[in-house]
């Protein structure tokens, strides 16, 4: 037997502590664990970072980056590292699958080299899941890194010819249940169709609004620090990477963050034409208070009161806050649209933006994909046929009321008007045709409903039905 001592074993190398990364993994389990939402909770997060000091800008972006696209194009990674994984991706602990999303979005989705890609989510690992799982990790995305996303997607989608929905989906990371109804809601066009799914997967611009009376666009476009919107003469479209409590108008209240599309929801219903008085507004679903602040504003100017309501108490205060300063008369009420606190045949003007499956704003809420079920569309049809009811119960003859929602899904837009005229409430309404009220804007459709689209318009996917009670 040979004396020779045995060479020492190598001591591991210890993790590096990314700090991108490891907040990255937090909001991914934020979203996972509590149901968060990203674009609620990675802001504060990063804010607390920049502050202390362990992120500076570049890496905020980095961040940003590594959630929204890792949440954006999930289905399809999932469907990759399912062909990658030796079991059933559910009996993948959550915190383990949410690092290896990660990897597969710098591997598949970045321009981060694959060797850093796949060393930086073994780090990753390490630090948060311990060398056992760190090991399942980096066995994981080196066969994920043994293609790109193009040869992946050949592999495991079928041919558009054979099942056109099952395609898009998979190019696209999008449910198939969504993808068909989107498909439908654009009749069949598959040009369209990709082009419509493929700027839901864009990261949408930040957009202000200037409270008239209160700010005006020019002030949000001082400084170079915006450039103006498309379609409303209230919207700033804020520079890349610029923050909106930095812009003094929104820090004071004065202006506010709203998409274009929600603000032309509110521009369309004030400029309906109307005869009779037009003195009582209300939103009758007004939290969290954007569309609220703007109406608010805008009845101020006429001389107008606004009510508005909301059924939950902390979506109330939240109101409250957004309206805070409106300088004209203005209530905001904890009510529930479908039990009116008001008397019927109140108010002149009606908004009711109906609580929906938010299939318009998968730019913004890219998780929200993954989390709704055809079912959920079952849940809401009767709350949102009872709340235009009301609505209609709300406004005297001769005024009118929007029943908007932030859905291109026909089972949450036209169909739920079409149903709610159908009833006994048909009698007593009629339809205006809201295209000549959105002035400039292209592509609205056959009328006279509006259906925006984030892909013809740059807006979330907003619908608009103007009706006049007679």
């Amino acid at each position: 037997m040979s004396d020779q001592r045995q060479r020492p074993a190598r001591p591991a190398r210890r993790p590096r502590r990314d700090p991108v990364r490891l907040l990255a993994f937090d909001a991914l389990r934020a979203v996972d664990e509590r149901g968060a939402y990203a674009n609620l909770v990675l802001p504060p997060m990063l804010g607390k970072a920049r502050a202390a000091g362990t992120l500076d800008a570049r890496d905020a972006a980095l961040a940003t980056e590594l959630v929204y696209g890792t949440l954006r194009r999930q289905g399809t990674y999932d469907a990759v590292l399912a062909a990658c994984v030796d079991r059933p991706l559910r009996e993948v602990d959550p915190p383990v699958l949410d690092v290896l999303s990660l990897g597969a979005h710098q591997l598949l989705g970045t321009r981060i080299p694959s060797h850093a890609a796949v060393s930086s989510a073994v780090d990753l690992a390490r630090c948060v899941l311990g060398d056992g799982r760190a090991k399942f990790v980096n066995a994981v995305l080196r066969r994920v890194a043994a293609r790109d996303l193009d040869a992946w997607l050949a592999e495991l989608a079928p041919p558009y010819e054979e099942d056109p929905e099952e395609y898009l989906a998979l190019r696209h990371a999008h449910p198939r249940w969504v993808v068909a109804a989107l498909r439908q809601a654009l009749g069949g066009d598959r040009e369209e169709t990709e082009r419509l799914l493929a700027a839901d997967n864009e990261r949408p611009r930040v957009t202000l609004v200037a409270r008239p009376g209160r700010s005006a666009r020019e002030e949000l476009l001082a400084g170079g620090r915006a450039e103006p919107g498309r379609w409303s003469p209230y919207a700033a479209h804020l520079a890349e990477g610029g923050e909106p409590g930095a812009v003094p108008a929104v820090r004071e209240g004065r202006a506010g963050v709203q998409d274009e599309g929600s603000q032309l929801v509110a521009l369309a219903l004030a400029a309906a034409p109307l005869s009779g008085p037009d003195d009582r507004w209300l939103d009758g679903c007004a939290g969290p208070g954007g569309k609220a602040a703007l109406l608010a504003a805008l009845a101020a100017e006429r001389g107008a009161a606004l009510v508005a309501a909301e059924k939950q108490p902390h979506r109330a205060r939240l109101v409250a806050r957004a309206l805070a300063g409106t300088p004209g008369p203005y209530q905001v009420v904890t009510a529930d649209g479908t039990r009116p606190a008001w008397r019927p045949g109140a108010f002149d003007r009606v908004l009711v933006d109906v609580p929906c499956t938010g299939l318009g704003a998968l730019r913004r809420r890219p998780e929200a994909r993954w989390r709704r079920r055809p079912e959920d569309l079952a849940g809401l049809a009767g709350l949102q046929r009872a709340l235009l009811r009301g609505a209609l119960d709300a406004a005297r003859p001769g005024g009118v009321v929007g029943y908007a929602t932030c859905s291109p899904h026909p089972a949450e837009t036209r169909r739920v008007v079409e149903d709610v005229l159908a009833g006994p409430e048909g009698a007593r309404a009629e339809w205006i045709d809201a295209r000549p009220l959105l002035p400039g804007v292209p592509q609205l459709g056959e009328g006279p409903d509006v259906q925006l689209w984030p892909h013809r318009h740059g807006t979330d996917a907003m619908y608009l039905a103007l009706l006049r009670r007679t």
